[in-house]
C-alpha cells in the first residue's frame, strides 16, 4: 500500500504544527522544512534549511514527486515567479497559502470571486509596493495564469491558537507581554469597532486536509474562516477576563481613538486595508468538503487557547520600539535591564524620546546593527 507523502515548506508556525498534527493523526508522511534543528518522529521528518534557497529547494525536491506541497512561505512576487514551475512540476498538488487580506472592503460578505485590493484600489502608491496582500495577489495571479491546474490556493484570515493570539494588528508580544509584565495595554476604538473573524488553525488545516488528494480543488481558491463575527472589542474583553482570572486584577487599558502608528503620522497599510475594514465571510464554497458550523467557538477557543499559553508563557521577539511608543502614551517605562540588546536600548530610549521620529529611527538602527554586529 502506498502511503501519501506531504512536503510542508515554512510549517513550524501555529497553522503548521496542526497540520503535522492532523496529517499524522490519518497515518501520511510528512517532511517539514524548518531553519533550526528539530527532532524527527515516526511520520514527521524535520529538514534543516531555508526554503527561500533555490538550492536547498531543488535539492529538495528532486528526491521525489511529491503528492501534495503546502507552501507557508512568504515570498516577494519575484521569488515566487523563478520557482513557482519548479514547485508545481514537483507535486501532485501544490496548496499555496495565500491570504484573506488580499480582499478589498466588501458590503457583503465576502465570496472566493470578492474583489480583491490589487485590482480595484485607487490608492497608486499602495500599488507601488509589493506589500503583503499585493504580492500574495500577484502570486495568485502567477497560479492562474500558469499552464499548470494542480494548484489549490487558500486564502485564510486571522487563525488563534496556543501560540498566537492576536489583537488588531498586535500579535501577543506586542500586547500580552506588556500586561504580564504589569504595563498598559494599549489598543484604539478605530480598530476596537470593527467586526473581524477569527478562526482556530486547527479547524483551518483540518479544512485543508479534506482538500488534499481532491481532484474537485484542482486550480480553486478557497477561504477557510469561522461562520461567527465579532468586534476587536468584544475579543479584547475575553482576553481582560482570563487575565484577571491569572492575576488576581485587572490588566491597565488604554484606549486611543486612533492605532498608534496613526497617532505618530505612520500609518500602516495593514490598518489601513485591512483591520479598518468589516470582515465577514461567505463560506459555502468550503463548505462542500467540511462542515464549518462545526468550527471550535471562538471565544471559547480564544479563552482556552491563552488559558493553556499562561500555564507556561514563551514569547518571540519583542519590538522594543513598539514598547517604546506604547510607554510613551501610556506613561510606563520598560527597565532598561529587560531590553536584551545595546541597539535596542539605544532604540527604545530614541523613540521614547521622539516618538514622531519612529519609523527612522527602527531604520537606522537597524543599519546600526548590521553595521557594527
Amino acid at each position: 500500500k502506498k502511503y501519501m507523502e506531504v512536503l510542508i515548506l515554512g510549517g513550524t508556525g501555529a497553522m503548521g504544527i496542526h497540520l503535522i498534527e492532523c496529517l499524522v493523526a490519518k497515518g501520511i508522511f510528512v517532511t517539514v522544512t524548518s531553519r533550526k534543528d528539530r527532532d524527527s518522529a515516526e511520520y514527521v521528518t524535520y529538514v534543516k534549511g531555508n526554503a527561500h534557497d533555490v538550492n536547498f529547494l531543488t535539492t529538495l525536491l528532486e528526491r521525489k514527486r511529491w503528492d501534495v506541497i503546502v507552501d507557508f512561505m512568504v515570498y516577494s512576487t519575484e521569488e515566487f515567479r523563478d520557482r513557482v514551475e519548479l514547485l508545481l512540476k514537483s507535486t501532485k498538488q501544490y496548496i499555496f497559502l495565500s491570504s484573506a487580506r488580499v480582499y478589498a472592503d466588501s458590503k457583503e460578505a465576502i465570496m472566493e470571486d470578492s474583489s480583491r485590493l490589487l485590482d480595484v484600489s485607487p490608492d497608486k502608491k499602495f500599488l507601488q509596493t509589493d506589500e503583503y496582500p499585493l504580492s500574495k495577489a500577484r502570486e495568485e495571479n502567477i497560479l492562474f495564469e500558469s499552464a499548470y491546474k494542480n494548484w489549490t490556493i487558500i486564502r485564510p484570515y486571522i487563525t488563534f491558537s496556543e501560540i498566537r493570539l492576536q489583537l488588531g494588528v498586535f500579535e501577543k508580544e506586542d500586547w500580552l507581554y506588556r500586561a504580564l509584565h504589569g504595563r498598559t495595554i494599549v489598543f484604539s476604538n478605530d480598530i476596537g469597532e470593527k467586526y473581524t473573524t477569527l478562526t482556530y488553525a486547527f479547524d483551518v488545516v483540518n479544512a485543508m486536509v479534506q482538500l488534499m488528494g481532491n481532484d474537485k480543488a484542482h486550480g480553486e481558491v478557497f477561504h477557510i474562516t469561522s461562520d461567527k463575527v465579532y468586534t476587536w472589542n468584544e475579543i479584547l474583553a475575553v482576553y481582560l477576563d482570563v487575565l484577571e482570572e491569572k492575576l488576581s486584577y485587572r490588566p491597565k487599558l488604554l484606549m486611543l481613538e486612533k492605532s498608534i502608528t496613526f497617532k505618530f503620522g505612520h500609518p500602516q497599510y495593514s490598518v489601513l486595508y485591512d483591520r479598518y475594514y468589516n470582515r465577514v465571510f461567505d463560506n459555502q464554497k468550503i463548505k462542500r468538503f467540511i462542515e464549518t458550523d462545526a468550527f471550535y467557538d471562538v471565544k471559547t477557543g480564544i479563552r482556552n487557547c491563552l488559558q493553556n499559553f499562561l500555564v507556561h508563557p514563551v514569547f518571540r521577539g519583542i519590538s522594543w520600539y513598539l514598547e517604546a511608543l506604547n510607554d510613551r502614551v501610556s506613561g510606563c517605562r520598560t527597565p532598561l535591564h529587560e531590553i536584551p540588546s545595546f541597539y535596542h536600548k539605544i532604540g527604545y530610549l530614541l523613540v521614547y524620546a521622539f516618538p514622531g521620529y519612529y519609523k527612522y529611527i527602527v531604520k537606522i538602527s537597524r543599519y546600526g546593527k548590521l553595521l557594527f554586529k
